[in-house]
């Protein structure tokens, strides 16, 4: 029942890396789009970085040339792979199925996992 499962997170300082990893368990993963959203306190959802079915990627201004999303088809996973992170990355961060389009599209197919803290502080 449980069909995305968000792994990877934690705390690094300024200028440090994480990847996360989405789990994504429906047989048709193959054929979806992929997006990896955030929510910081106070803040409204953002969608920083967006996979196709087949590979093609989106990226929110605020990540771009620092963020890389990845599909491992094989595994059904997508990674984001976060570079050169700033205090301003601090949120919870979540994937879910989406429209491809453009990152400021936010409807979303599945129900919400429990997302990745990651902090950025020094």
């Amino acid at each position: 029942q449980v069909q995305l499962v968000e792994s990877g997170g934690g705390s690094v300082q300024p200028g440090g890396s994480l990847t996360l990893s989405c789990k994504v368990s429906v047989t048709y993963f193959r054929l979806t789009a992929i997006g990896w959203f955030r929510q910081a306190p106070g803040a409204l959802r953002e969608r920083v970085a967006s996979i196709s079915h087949d590979g093609d990627t989106l990226y929110h201004d605020s990540v771009k040339g620092r963020f890389t999303i990845s599909r491992d088809n094989d595994n059904n996973i997508v990674n984001l792979r976060m570079n050169n992170l700033q205090i301003e990355d601090t949120a919870v961060y979540y994937c879910n199925q989406i429209i491809f389009r453009d990152t400021s599209e936010l409807r979303t197919f599945l129900p919400w996992g429990l997302g990745a803290q990651v902090t950025v502080a020094s």
